[in-house]
């Protein structure tokens, strides 16, 4: 790949550590989205939870983006051209909850963020 993906800032991301899904940075992600969609195959699921690194290996993975998928470091994923809708196929695997990704989103943990962005009482 001729981009370097943590090189990326476009100047069209207008919130501040949101990425912006155009077409650049799509493409940028093609092959991490491309891995994420094939997590739709069971037989696929089953191989990424067997062995994460041989799966990672069937795909043409920047080493941020492997690294990231294998953090689960959902920010650096979309950053890297990962669309949230491909992404959410790796969540799946573990299961991780869409609101840990969106309160990791939001720099927050997941307790907190379920309380100031849902509305759900704290436990406590």
């Amino acid at each position: 790949m001729a981009t370097t993906p943590a090189a990326y800032l476009d100047p069209q991301d207008r919130l501040p550590d949101t990425p912006l899904f155009d077409r650049p940075r799509g493409s940028l992600g093609y092959q991490l989205n491309r891995m994420a969609m094939a997590l739709m195959d069971p037989a696929n699921r089953e191989a990424f939870k067997r062995d994460e690194q041989a799966f990672l290996d069937r795909f043409d993975l920047t080493a941020e983006q492997r690294a990231a998928v294998l953090a689960r470091d959902w920010n650096t994923m979309m950053r890297l051209g990962g669309n949230l809708f491909y992404i959410l196929k790796i969540s799946a695997v573990d299961p991780v909850a869409i609101t840990a990704i969106g309160a990791a989103q939001a720099g927050m943990e997941h307790e907190p963020f379920l309380s100031e962005r849902l509305g759900k009482p704290r436990h406590g």
